[in-house]
C-alpha cells in the first residue's frame, strides 16, 4: 500500500557552481581543466535522479513541491550573524573560499538558503501531517558545515537548521538525526554535541572525511553525553556491514531514545562506484536501510521521517540509489531495474572480512548499551 510521500526540490539548487575544479582540487599547474565544471559536487547526480523519477513514473506517485528559501531567522538558529555576512559578501562577489573544500560561486548564498528551505519544508510537511514522510533534494549539502565554518562542499547546516526550526515552530522535544553519508557528519555532531534533545548517529567510512576521523569514542559532552554515536566502518565493508550496523546499533539506539521525529542525512557516496569513498553499497542496500529506519519510525514516532539529500558523486549511479530510497518511502515499485546491481553484488567482501567487520560493530554495540542509562530520555 502506498504512502503519502512529499518530494521537495527546486531548479535553483542545480545552479550552484563551486568553481573550476578537477574532482576536488582547483585546476592549474599540472592539473588540466576538465571539459565540464569538473567539481565532484556537481548538479548532475541530483538532476539525473529527478529525471529518472520522472521517466519511471515515480514522480507521479509523490507530492512534489518547491519551498521558500530559509529565512535569516531560520539560519540564525544555527549560524552566527558574522558568518552569514561573510558568506553573503563572498557570494555577492562571485568567488572565494569560505572554508575547507568550500568554494563559493555567484549566488551560492541564496542557493544554499534555498537548499536549507527545502529541508525545513519537508520537516514541516511531515510534522503538520500533510504527508507521511518526505525527501528533500537539497543542494548544496550541509552535514559538514559547522556553525561558523563551511566545510566539505557544505555552506549551511541544512539538517540542523531544519531540526532547530521544527523545535521552534512545533515544540518537538526529541529529534534523532541519522547520517549514513559515507563521510562523517561532523557539522551536525558539533552543533548538537552538548544537547540531549537531539540524538546524532553517524555511520561512515573510518578515516575518510574529515581525514583520519573515526569518532567511536566521541559520545557527546555535558548534558549531551550519551547522545552522540559514531559507527566507523572499515573500507570495503559492503552491504552486510551496513545492514548489520543498522539492526545491531542504530535501531536499538533509536528505541532507547524514542524520538518524536527522525531525520536522515541521506548521502549516497557509500555506493560501490563512488569516486570519494570505498564502501561497496548498491541500490538495494539503500532500499533496505530506508525500510529499516522507516519501520523504526512507524513504531517509535508515528512514521514521522524525513530524508535530506547529502553527498554522492557517481553521476551514473546515484540516481538508481536514490530511486530505490524514494520508492521505499512511498511504498511503490516501478519498472526501473538497476543495471549496475549484478556487478556490485558480485564485488561484496569475503565471508572472513564480513565476520571481522561484524566483530567491530559488536564492540560498538556493547559500548552503546552501557550508554543507555544516559541516552534514554524519560
Amino acid at each position: 500500500m502506498g504512502r503519502r510521500t512529499g518530494f521537495f526540490f527546486d531548479e535553483r539548487c542545480f545552479w550552484h557552481a563551486a568553481g573550476m575544479h578537477s574532482l576536488v582540487l582547483p585546476v592549474g599547474g599540472w592539473l588540466q581543466p576538465p571539459s565540464g565544471s569538473g567539481h565532484a559536487e556537481s548538479a548532475e547526480s541530483k538532476r539525473r535522479l529527478k529525471c529518472l523519477m520522472d521517466v519511471s513514473g515515480l514522480s507521479d506517485q509523490l507530492q512534489l513541491s518547491s519551498a521558500p528559501m530559509a529565512s535569516e531567522a531560520d539560519l540564525l538558529r544555527v549560524h552566527p550573524e558574522h558568518y552569514l555576512q561573510r558568506f553573503k559578501a563572498m557570494s555577492d562577489a562571485g568567488h572565494g573560499e569560505l572554508g575547507e573544500e568550500a568554494s563559493v560561486g555567484p549566488g551560492t548564498y541564496e542557493i544554499a538558503k534555498q537548499s536549507a528551505g527545502l529541508a525545513i519544508a519537508a520537516v514541516d510537511a511531515v510534522l503538520k501531517g500533510h504527508v507521511d514522510n518526505a525527501y528533500a533534494l537539497s543542494r548544496p549539502p550541509g552535514h559538514h558545515c559547522l556553525a561558523d565554518k563551511a566545510m566539505g562542499f557544505c555552506y549551511l547546516a541544512n539538517v540542523a537548521i531544519a531540526v532547530e526550526t521544527a523545535i521552534a515552530r512545533h515544540g518537538v522535544e526529541r529529534v534523532a538525526v541519522l547520517d549514513w553519508d559515507v563521510h562523517h557528519g561532523n557539522g551536525t555532531q558539533s552543533i548538537f554535541y552538548a544537547r540531549k534533545d537531539v540524538l546524532t548517529l553517524s555511520i561512515h567510512q573510518d578515516g575518510c572525511f574529515p581525514v583520519g576521523y573515526g569518532g567511536s569514542e566521541d559520545i557527546g559532552e555535558g548534558a549531551g553525553r550519551g547522545f552522540n554515536l559514531n559507527l566507523p566502518l572499515y573500507p570495503g565493508g559492503g552491504d552486510d556491514a551496513y545492514r548489520y550496523a543498522m539492526n545491531t546499533v542504530i535501531v536499538p539506539a533509536l528505541e532507547r531514545f524514542r524520538p518524536d521525529l527522525i531525520v536522515v542525512a541521506c548521502g549516497f557516496d557509500a555506493n560501490g562506484v563512488d569516486p570519494l569513498a570505498r564502501m561497496l553499497l548498491h541500490s538495494e542496500s539503500f532500499r533496505a536501510m530506508t525500510a529499516i529506519v522507516r519501520q523504526a519510525a512507524e513504531r517509535l514516532c508515528g512514521g514521522r521521517l524525513v530524508l535530506v539529500h547529502e553527498g554522492g558523486y557517481a553521476e551514473a549511479y546515484v540516481p538508481f540509489c536514490g530511486h530505490t530510497v524514494i520508492e521505499e518511502l512511498a511504498g511503490v515499485r516501478t519498472e526501473v531495474v538497476d543495471p549496475f546491481l549484478p556487478m556490485l553484488e558480485g564485488q561484496q567482501p569475503t565471508t572472513e572480512f564480513r565476520a571481522f567487520q561484524r566483530e567491530a560493530i559488536d564492540r560498538i554495540a556493547a559500548a552503546t548499551e552501557n550508554m543507555s542509562a544516559t541516552s534514554t530520555v524519560k
